[in-house]
Formats: C-alpha cells, structure tokens, sequence
C-alpha cells in the first residue's frame, strides 16, 4: 500500500528546498550570472533609446530644432538636451534622452522592476545606423519643448486648373498671358515657377523648396490649342534627378513608371 505524505510536511517539504536555493540564487546574482531586475530594466530603457536613433536616422538635412521636435513626438521619450547646429554640420546634432524600461527582478518572488536612464544620441549621416546608445548623466530640468517645423508652401493646385486660359483649336497660345495668370495667383515666393513655350505650346513648373533628398510636390502644366491640363508627375519622377519636375517634363510628359 502506498502511503501519502500530510499536507503540512509536503508543504514543509517545498519550503525547506526555497530555502535551500536561496543562497545559490543570491552567489550566482552576486556573481552577475543573474542579471538583476535593475540591470535588464535599464537594458530595456537602453534598447528604447537606440530604437529612437534609428528612427531619427535619414539622409536628409536637419536642424537641431527638427531632430529634436521629432524625437520629443515619439511615445516614452524625453529630450533633455540638444547641441549641434544640424545633422549635416560637424559631429551633427547631439541628444540627451530619457527613457524607461520595465523588466521582473531575479529571485523566488520576482516583481517588476521600472527604471528611467538617460542616453546619449548622435544624429549624423557618419553614424552607423543601428548604434547603440550610451549612457549619460541626466541633465537637470524639465524636458524640452520644440515647436513643429514650418509646412512647406503649397502649390494652389485647383487655382491654377481653373485660372489657365483656354484656347480654341486653331488658336494661339500667348505666353505672356500664361505668365500673368500665374502671377495672379499671388503664390508663395519660394515656389519657382518655370514657363517654357515650344511648337506653340506652353509648358509649367510649378515646384516647392525640395530639401534634395525627398520627392518634391511640383506640379505641371500645359496650355495649348485645344488642351489645359493640370498635373502632378508620379512619386518617382519627382524624386532629385529623375527628370519629372521640369517644364520640358510639361510638354513632353515621361512615360508612366512600372
């Protein structure tokens, strides 16, 4: 017949070896076998800063300001400081940010451990993407507060579709008169317009700044005997140097990408 332990001794039995593992659980912790929950809570709060440098990573040119406004807009993080000019200038633009990481603590009742570190970021294209963030002294103060860049100025896309004149087949198209009508618009200063006539037709650009990394929002048009129209050429016609946001572009349109 097989006999069965009391409850009270199974439940001793448990504790005495709990007890037993104690110590071992301490050495190999004391060891840095274990990481603690402090140490793995600070490497989560590490690996949330490096995510932020690889997504402030990009080829394009911008201030000090722009980085910083961007890394401020992510969930979890805080821009304590920023030096540097912009990204493309010297060592690029630096930051200090904090960030927060969670894991459970080491031992026989693990419980959540919260830590919040601060890191150090260099946001410049020399940096290789992926590189992790190194541990910084937490400035004093709150954080900081940027405002959002300015919107590009936008080309009045409707104004110029319906302002165009439009002339009769066997008409002639004026270009002077193209050109007031464009003047009229009263458009933002920084959009270059290009005007070209050609077989008796006239060919448009109308084109925001570009930062020469982006795809420009530029829009074109043509005005000939029996046609007006008003476009915008394909993303990857707009991208630098691919040729769409011209006025030869205008008159003679690329062929639709694949």
């Amino acid at each position: 017949m097989r006999m069965r332990a009391a409850p009270g001794a199974a439940q001793g039995g448990r504790m005495r070896r709990l007890l037993l593992l104690t110590p071992v659980l301490l050495a190999l912790t004391a060891c840095g076998l274990i990481e603690s929950g402090d140490e793995k809570a600070a490497g989560v709060a590490r690996a949330e800063a490096t995510d932020v440098g690889k997504r402030l990573d990009s080829q394009r040119p911008r201030t000090a300001d722009e980085v910083g406004y961007a890394a401020s807009a992510m969930d979890g993080v805080e821009v304590l400081r920023v030096t540097g000019a912009e990204t493309h200038e010297g060592e690029g633009v630096e930051l200090i940010v904090r960030t927060t990481g969670s894991a459970l603590e080491s031992g026989l009742d693990p419980q959540t451990i919260t830590v919040r570190r601060c890191f150090s970021l260099r946001v410049s294209p020399s940096v290789e993407w992926g590189e992790e963030a190194r541990e910084a002294d937490c400035p004093d103060g709150p954080p900081l507060r940027f405002a959002p860049p300015p919107e590009p100025p936008q080309v009045p896309f409707d104004a110029v579709g319906s302002h165009l004149p439009r002339v009769p087949e066997g008409g002639r198209v004026d270009e002077a008169e193209v050109r007031r009508v464009l003047a009229s618009l009263d458009m933002d200063p920084a959009i270059t317009t290009e005007v070209r006539t050609e077989d008796g037709r006239v060919g448009i650009l109308l084109s925001p700044p570009s930062d020469g990394y982006s795809p420009t929002d530029c829009v074109l048009a043509v005005v000939g005997p029996g046609e007006t129209d008003v476009w915008m050429p394909p993303r990857v016609q707009r991208l630098p140097g691919e040729g769409g946001c011209s006025a030869g572009n205008a008159l003679h349109p690329l062929p639709p990408p694949h």
